[in-house]
């Protein structure tokens, strides 16, 4: 069954997830339409080869033609114009970059595996239980039902100011009209009856202008309170899903619905802000003693600028984390002069702003007092916002070509370059610009999360560590000197983030013996007590009696997944995290020739494999191998290694063959013919030799 298959035979809660991440960049029809081939290229690696993702956008092409010629004999009009149109696109967009569409494809394919890892596992941690609370979602149906009441209130205001307008005018009416009339029409009974109507129409103007300032008064009180509660916790609460998702955790959303609840308070405030000049000029046309406007629309006025003010600078945010495209699992990891993207959102859509707001980016704007090194963006550092930047239609600016350079010492001696840079010092990427807007002007600034810049490819994991540690101990967004004294992380957290890497990295998350595994590993340490770990226990110690820390050890794992076992550990067929005691309880009882696939403990990157068999005598015996690193799996794949695997007995002197005949635990904890799991997960497309 392929990946597309199976996410199609998802739950409707995560389909929805699958549609955040499908756009013109690379449209779900494509993807169900050539599902197959799709899935059957390397666009990983393509992401990172020119030479490649020029091929595979070539063939890409071709495939959409002839599915293209197959729909013209079906005569299938609306897919005939959007395959066209989708050509169109795709040729446009990635003719001069082509590594950028194995970039997309390979991050949608990715986040695929991701849900698809979370559908097959629903116990959730702590972290996503927080993130996915009741609360959550009455608070967000709360703010929206308050905003809608917010904008039919200013609607009939808008009302009420157009009948005082009326009002006012009928009174300048009548009155002109009495000071036109004869002087001795002016003492007629007429005239008398004409001046009391004149003062009950004064007495209702006077009346309906204090209640249309009150309602004004009362609107601008429940804006002001549900800015600065309601709105501003849904903000928070929003930034830090995405805090969670950028470290592997579920995918995050709701901003749209932010931006609709933004863009029609903004309209609401403009509004008030009209009906207030109007009542200035209908008061400068006809005042009176005790008018109640010049007593309170000044004070109104700066109120209601004030909101509009701060709802624009909540409203400005980095809607993607900086971010290497090579790296797409890494977010906020930054390579010297290697280019990184960003992409920014107004929650508030004007259309009187598309292509009039201008950002600009920046990195250490305020650095002098956290760091010695220092450090500019090179490239496109200026762009405007627009609406046709985002495929939802928002006002959205994307940063793809920025660098970043360590610049010189005072001395002119380069700074800390090469492989000196602290994988635990951050950084801050600050993004400015300044609306103009129906005579009001608004600085915005807004920050990314901490960045950790590397010289050296080198230090990725490292650095990817201290992202993970920042992220998960602390919802502040621009915390530089974390690092200075870092707090320790709950072991529950940080474990549910350990299987988040296994999801999001490779595809499948870790179980619960898989994690309790890790517990054993982790709780030997000393620094371990109630239920928390510290930051060096985690990534800066050696674990005992090993030349490198936890985190390397998990990190290597990561990488050996990645590069040579994916399959296999994507089917679940890999136990993996097992200890060698835990491994003889589950092997001793098993069928001879049964074996299982685990990690190396020992060595870094390494996996190995144990079988069981039984002497003469009935006795079990268990045998192990020399864990095989990346350098042997480069040489010679594992399927091979499995397939062909031969060993000597010691006992017997001789060399036995077929000694991998069955892999436990399977799926189903059942055993899993060692022939079939060669043929459909290393051997799709090939026959399996019958002595194998």
């Amino acid at each position: 069954m392929t990946q597309w298959n199976q996410v199609q035979q998802l739950e409707i809660k995560f389909l929805e997830q699958v549609d955040q991440f499908y756009d013109d960049n690379f449209p779900m029809e494509i993807r169900h339409l050539l599902a197959q081939w799709i899935e059957n290229q390397d666009w990983e690696a393509a992401s990172n080869n020119e030479t490649m993702a020029t091929i595979l956008l070539q063939n890409l092409l071709i495939q959409l033609d002839e599915q293209l010629g197959r729909v013209s004999k079906e005569k299938n009009l609306l897919l005939i114009h959007n395959l066209k149109r989708i050509r169109k696109v795709l040729q446009g967009k990635f003719h001069g970059n082509p590594m950028h569409v194995s970039v997309v494809i390979s991050n949608c394919l990715r986040e695929e595996r991701r849900i698809l890892a979370a559908a097959n596992m629903p116990v959730q941690g702590p972290l996503e239980k927080s993130l996915q609370s009741s609360s959550v979602s009455e608070r967000q149906r709360n703010v929206e039902h308050k905003v809608a009441a917010i904008k039919n209130s200013v609607q009939m205001t808008e009302q009420d100011t157009k009948y005082l307008e009326d009002l006012q005018d009928e009174f300048d009416y009548r009155y002109k009209t009495i000071q036109t009339m004869d002087q001795g029409d002016k003492n007629s009974a007429l005239m008398n009856q004409e001046v009391l109507t004149l003062q009950e129409m004064l007495n209702s103007l006077d009346f309906k202008r204090k209640e249309a300032l009150s309602k004004i008064t009362q609107i601008v009180n429940e804006t002001d309170l549900l800015m600065n509660s309601t709105l501003v916790e849904e903000l928070q609460d929003w930034k830090r899903r995405q805090q969670v998702a950028c470290i592997g955790g579920p995918l995050h959303n709701g901003l749209d619905q932010l931006q609709n609840c933004f863009t029609l308070l903004a309209e609401s405030l403009f509004q008030l802000r009209r009906q207030l000049e109007k009542l200035e000029e209908q008061s400068t046309k006809m005042t009176y003693e005790g008018d109640p406007i010049p007593l309170q629309r000044t004070h109104l006025l700066e109120r209601v600028t004030f909101l509009i003010c701060t709802l624009f600078k909540n409203s400005f945010v980095v809607e993607r984390q900086p971010c290497m495209p090579t790296h797409p699992q890494r977010p906020m990891v930054l390579k010297t002069l290697i280019q990184f993207t960003v992409k920014l959102r107004l929650l508030i859509k004007l259309p009187e702003l598309n292509y009039q707001v201008k950002v600009k980016a920046s990195i250490d704007k305020n650095v002098s007092t956290l760091s010695n090194r220092r450090f500019v963006l090179c490239g496109t550092h200026v762009k405007a916002m627009s609406i046709e930047e985002s495929s939802s239609g928002s006002l959205s600016v994307e940063f793809r070509h920025l660098q970043p350079k360590e610049m010189k010492s005072s001395t002119g001696n380069k700074g800390n370059e090469g492989c000196h840079m602290v994988t635990e010092e951050l950084h801050s990427i600050t993004f400015e610009t300044q609306i103009c807007l129906y005579g009001l002007t608004i600085d915005l600034e807004t920050c990314s999360l901490p960045v950790v810049m590397i010289s050296n490819v080198s230090q990725l994991p490292n650095a990817w560590a201290s992202i993970i540690w920042y992220n998960v101990s602390t919802n502040d967004s621009q915390n530089l000197v974390f690092f200075n004294n870092p707090p320790s992380a709950t072991l529950s957290q940080l474990l549910e983030v350990m299987s988040w890497q296994f999801s999001s990295y490779v595809g499948r998350g870790l179980n619960s013996d898989q994690l309790n595994m890790l517990v054993e590993k982790l709780t030997v340490q000393s620094s371990y007590s109630d239920g928390h770990l510290t930051w060096a226990k985690f990534c800066k110690e050696h674990l005992p009696g090993k030349s490198f820390t936890f985190w390397t050890w998990l990190e290597a794992i990561l990488d050996l997944i990645k590069k040579h076992i994916l399959p296999l550990w994507i089917d679940g067929y890999v136990m993996g995290f097992v200890s060698k005691e835990k491994e003889r309880l589950l092997l001793k009882d098993k069928m001879p020739g049964t074996f299982l696939l685990r990690f190396s403990e020992s060595h870094l990157g390494g996996i190995t494999f144990t079988w069981v068999d039984h002497s003469e005598n009935g006795e079990v015996r268990f045998h192990s191998v020399e864990p095989y690193n990346k350098g042997r799996l480069s040489a010679l794949p594992f399927a091979d290694i499995l397939r062909d695997y031969k060993f000597q007995d010691q006992q017997k002197g001789e060399t036995k063959v077929m000694s991998l005949l069955y892999l436990s635990p399977s799926q189903q904890s059942e055993v899993i013919q060692r022939r079939h799991i060669l043929q459909q997960t290393f051997f799709p497309c090939h026959q399996v030799c019958t002595q194998c």
